[in-house]
Parts: C-alpha cells; structure tokens; sequence
C-alpha cells in the first residue's frame, strides 16, 4: 500500500468536519443535525483516510 499525502482540499474538508463533531459535541446541537457528533468525527477521519490511500485524491 503506498500512502500519499492529501490534498490540501481533502485536508481541510476533514478539519471541518471535525470541528462540525467538537461545536456539536460542546454547543448542544448534537441532537439536532443528522448525525451524532462521534459520526461527523468519524467521517472526518475517514475522509482523511481516503486522501492518504487514494493517489490524487
């Protein structure tokens, strides 16, 4: 498996999905989006992830 790095897209795409987990998470807001904040903070993890092992991604 050959790991890249991600683009800067792909990278700050996830850091703002994190931060959507940390204000839901801390902000009460939680039960109002669609997804849980450990959710978003898993989605953004595999985002990350995704850009890593995917080539031009």
């Amino acid at each position: 498996m050959n790991l890249s790095a991600p683009t800067t897209v792909i990278f700050w795409i996830s850091v703002i999905l994190f931060i959507l987990s940390l204000v839901a998470q801390y902000a009460g807001i939680g039960d109002m989006l669609y997804l849980k904040p450990v959710h978003w903070s898993w989605l953004a993890w595999i985002v990350l992830a995704a850009g890593n092992v995917m080539k031009g991604l």
